[in-house]
């Protein structure tokens, strides 16, 4: 790994890209898939993010590290009209999502397996409705707290690509955390938090299906938080 490898690597937001082997079958789909869904970052970035698509979709709703796929799998199945952009690195995860959308033969999907700030460098100014971040890596040691995705940088990247009155929707478990995101969303001008009272935040988003980062938050007797900013 060169010098410049590494020290982008010590600044992305995710951990490890691989877990247990995939078996054939999984590699086979997985590459079958991202041949066809994966974004180029590459090639330019079309005008209107509807042409990323092969089906007919009107907004465009990022999600930055899907895990396993639970929530962009069900939004993708039961809101076909707009068009997901899944973004994990974990190859397992990838896979997982890989496999589902090709037995379900959705066609409001694309996918990256990169680090989520190429992308939102890679996109148009105000060319996606709304950004999800669900369950993210808490990074919990204090040292590494700077590789957490919710920083001052990627909030500018958020305000760039999201159109006005788009949303920035974050879920968590970890309390600290969530104090980190509402302190750092309170001190970016393009934010505003919609939040009227405690509810807001204590219950889940309409036609949250769960994911399973939240099932073991629950197992463990931790609560999820959900906090959804929009852009002034």
């Amino acid at each position: 790994m060169t010098a410049a490898e590494t020290e982008t690597r010590r600044d992305s937001f995710y951990g490890r890209r691989k877990g247990h082997a995939l078996r054939a079958g999984q590699a086979e789909t997985l590459e079958r898939v991202l041949a066809r869904l994966s974004i180029d970052t590459d090639s330019p970035a079309p005008a209107a993010l509807v042409e990323l698509f092969p089906a007919p979709v009107g907004d465009v709703v990022l999600e930055i590290g899907f895990g396993g796929g639970e929530h962009l799998i069900h939004r993708a199945t039961t809101e076909p009209a707009t068009g997901r952009i899944g973004v994990e690195p974990f190859i397992n995860g990838m896979a997982k999502a890989a496999r589902a959308i090709a037995e379900q033969g959705l066609e409001n999907v694309r996918l990256f397996d990169r680090d989520a700030a190429e992308l939102l460098d890679w996109l148009p100014s105000e060319s996606v409705t709304a950004i999800d971040l669900l369950y993210p890596d808490p990074w919990p040691k204090t040292r590494h707290w700077k590789r957490r995705f919710v920083s001052a940088k990627n909030l500018d990247r958020f305000a760039r690509v999201l159109k006005p009155g788009g949303l920035f929707r974050f879920a968590s478990d970890i309390e600290s955390y969530v104090d980190w995101t509402l302190t750092h969303v309170a001190a970016h001008p393009a934010f505003a938090w919609t939040a009227r009272d405690a509810d807001d935040w204590r219950r889940p988003w309409d036609g949250w299906p769960g994911t399973r980062y939240e099932r073991k938050a629950l197992r463990e007797g931790r609560t999820g938080t959900y906090l959804t900013f929009q852009r002034r």
